[in-house]
């Protein structure tokens, strides 16, 4: 297998029709993505947060809700 650089891929990817240089765009995006993307390992526990049982949160979001009817529906 040969490995290229980027300056030798430039003329092949001129070369490319409009729906292949999508594809290439798309999978470097998606390449670029994972790279940034945090990983989770197999195994291990993380918290998540949840509104659950946050009955606080619940009556400032009905009280945000009710003000913003009234506010579009006079």
């Amino acid at each position: 297998m040969t490995i290229m650089n980027a300056i030798e891929l430039f003329p092949t990817l001129r070369n490319l029709n409009r729906a292949d240089k999508l594809k290439v765009m798309q999978f470097l995006v998606s390449e670029l993505s994972r790279d940034e993307e945090p990983s989770l390992e197999q195994g291990a526990t993380y918290s998540i947060l949840s509104p659950l049982n946050s009955h606080a949160a619940a009556h400032q979001l009905a009280q945000l809700l009710e003000a913003d009817d009234q506010k579009h529906n006079g």
